[in-house]
């Protein structure tokens, strides 16, 4: 099913994947944040595809997921990277509870997990300023830079994995993204050598 490899991307932590894999599929679906359609393409379409990511993020940063949902791309970064120390965003208690439980099980000592929407004053504070703020569907791209850029310093990034169509939304967002401290936004394809389905990022740099 793959170019390469699970193990090419993830290395010695392996083990770590495959355990929030089996998460996934089990608790993570029984509890409605996967669809049980999504289970039989987990590696490829969701855990896989978050975690090409990487090629975008500079070594020993600070990340802040936004929406994280079921971990998506936050847990798969943080896996792939024990380097960054990883914060996940969630606003739903039953979504943060589970993402509690998989950094337990999974042993992740460079995550935190904090309840609460990304532009709440109590999460800001919480959080300060980040280097890198993460995000995959979680909102129109104009929305979702009003929330992510202010948590990102001057001369970070804000990183969306997002689909096809996003020229369109830089284009119908621009205004929004500006106004949200953004700088000229790159479209970057990752993960060419590991997926049929290559990710794609939008990059956004806080500027002021």
């Amino acid at each position: 099913m793959f170019h390469v490899k699970p193990a090419d991307v993830f290395g010695d932590r392996l083990e770590l994947a495959e355990k929030y894999h089996d998460l996934l599929a089990t608790d993570g679906s029984t509890r409605g944040f996967i669809g049980p359609r999504e289970v039989p393409r987990l590696w490829e379409r969701h855990i896989l595809n978050c975690a090409v990511a990487q090629e975008a993020i500079p070594h020993g940063v600070t990340v802040a997921d936004v929406g994280s949902g079921a971990g998506l791309p936050g847990i798969p970064l943080a896996i792939a990277r024990p380097d960054l120390n990883i914060i996940l965003i969630e606003p739903l208690l039953k979504r943060s509870v589970f993402l509690g439980e998989v950094v337990e099980k999974l042993g992740l000592d460079n995550v935190t997990v904090i309840r609460g929407r990304a532009e709440e004053k109590a999460v800001r504070a919480q959080v300060g300023l980040v280097d890198v703020v993460t995000s995959r569907a979680v909102a129109p791209l104009g929305r979702l830079a009003g929330w992510s850029l202010p948590l990102v310093k001057k001369g970070g990034r804000m990183i969306a994995l997002k689909g096809s169509s996003v020229a369109e939304e830089l284009q119908r967002d621009a205004k929004e993204i500006k106004k949200a401290g953004g700088g000229l936004a790159e479209i970057r394809i990752v993960g060419q050598a590991h997926l049929e389905e290559p990710t794609t990022l939008i990059i956004v740099p806080r500027i002021k």
